[in-house]
């Protein structure tokens, strides 16, 4: 019989596979392989078709990872371990929860998709190398966070 936790723990592993792993594809696939178009309106139309579809897989794993990690935290009370930095990794997962949300459900939507578009037109080198640098910054977040969640769930503290 499985229980609560052991179930919410699963669906909250598959909702940050699909997030991160989708992170990493865009980072070292998707966007390398963009900027090797020709066209610059080449590049904006098939980035835009393949981001958009993204971006709901990572709406809705993003939200299933939220929900399913304050579940956890709220069955088990953890909520303790927010104030001890030998659980950094609580705080790492929570802020980049925050980030990832608030890029794809508020600024997203709101104006970098506008200003994605305008800027591409006007200087695509210069666009998509900011747009590839800043999703090494998250994916690079993204793994050092998933290192810590993990050695540190299974006892390695670095600040203990």
């Amino acid at each position: 019989m499985v229980d609560d936790v052991t179930l919410a723990r699963a669906i909250h592993l598959i909702a940050v596979v699909l997030w991160i792993g989708g992170v990493a594809m865009v980072t070292t696939i998707l966007l390398p392989a963009v900027r090797r178009f020709k066209s610059s309106d080449e590049r904006v139309a098939f980035f835009e078709s393949v981001e958009r579809g993204f971006a709901r897989q990572s709406r809705i794993s993003t939200l299933v990872a939220g929900l399913s990690g304050l579940y956890m935290v709220y069955r088990l009370d953890l909520w303790d371990r927010f104030a001890s930095v030998s659980f950094w990794w609580m705080h790492a997962m929570v802020a980049l929860w925050l980030i990832f949300t608030l890029m794809l459900f508020v600024l997203e939507p709101l104006f970098l998709h506008r200003w994605f578009l305008t800027r591409a037109r006007v200087a695509p080198e210069a666009t998509f190398r900011l747009v590839q640098g800043l999703h090494w910054l998250l994916l690079s977040l993204s793994i050092i966070t998933i290192f810590g969640a993990v050695a540190g769930s299974h006892g390695f503290l670095l600040f203990s």
